[in-house]
């Protein structure tokens, strides 16, 4: 059985602190039934290592990990229920923190101008975006970087307006091979048709271009606050000082104006499309 678990985030106080719960339960459950870890790995199908590992807290058991164990202990139940505990904690921390902000949020706007947006990107795009970091990340912290994005995309399904303006370079800029493009332009044609998504592009032919400063992110919540998103290169910052969020927002504004309308945008990609 794969064995290839993730470590966890001892750094992380909220993800040690579920991590260290469940280890506890899974080894109170373990020497209540009289079992060594050995005897309980064979019984589950993994390694004594890897059950004393789970058991320090230093792995974080996968989903398929707490079904067997709730089987082997006759638990049922009650150690399978673990899975939602363990569920969100698998993510980096910053991860966590963005898809709480977004749950709060009625309306997400996102502009870009170097790749797209990591709620629409496709499982393909998003590994080449991650590969292509210097220097490289582990295969297992690629992976699990690739898992999390996808997970976040599921905010797309909920309630709040999407708001996405991406500049040409992002259709255009070849990552991953044209295979890889091609389907991530065909995602975007039908996140655009989407009822609570409007997409639009910022064309290189635009004479003004307000997003020179880089990609940014505006969240506005349900209690009538705005926050802003901005990542770059080793920066990650949190925005909520309202004169800043409001110089963000009529940025927004205004590269909202200068790109084309989204019915435009629609067909523009269409053409990016047939072209590639």
């Amino acid at each position: 059985m794969d064995v290839n678990d993730w470590d966890a985030e001892l750094e992380d106080a909220e993800a040690g602190a579920v991590v260290r719960t469940v280890a506890r339960q899974l080894k109170l459950w373990r020497e209540a039934a009289g079992l060594t870890q050995a005897e309980f790995g064979a019984a589950i199908g993994y390694g004594e290592e890897l059950v004393s590992s789970v058991e320090r807290g230093r792995r974080i058991p996968r989903p398929e990990y707490l079904d067997q164990a709730d089987e082997a202990l006759a638990a049922s139940g009650r150690i399978a229920a673990l899975k939602e505990d363990v569920a969100e904690v698998r993510y980096p921390k910053r991860v966590r923190d963005v898809k709480r902000l977004e749950a709060g949020a009625v309306e997400i706007c996102s502009y870009n101008n170097s790749v797209v947006d990591g709620l629409l990107q496709t499982e393909d795009y998003a590994r080449a975006v991650f590969t292509s970091r210097r220097p490289p990340f582990p295969e297992e912290e690629l992976e699990r970087r690739v898992t999390a994005r996808l997970a976040r995309q599921e905010a797309l399904n909920a309630e709040p307006l999407f708001s996405f303006v991406l500049c040409e370079t992002t259709l255009r800029r070849s990552i991953g091979g044209k295979m890889v493009m091609r389907a991530q332009l065909e995602r975007l044609l039908a996140a655009a048709r989407s009822r609570n998504v409007d997409l639009q592009v910022l064309p290189l032919s635009r004479d003004e271009n307000s997003g020179l400063g880089g990609p940014f992110r505006l969240l506005k919540l349900k209690t009538g606050e705005s926050i802003g998103l901005y990542e770059v290169q080793l920066t990650n910052r949190v925005i909520t000082d309202p004169k800043e969020t409001t110089v963000l927002d009529m940025r927004y504004g205004i590269i909202r104006a200068q790109a084309l309308a989204p019915r435009e945008s629609l067909a523009f990609i269409e053409k990016v499309l047939g072209e590639s």
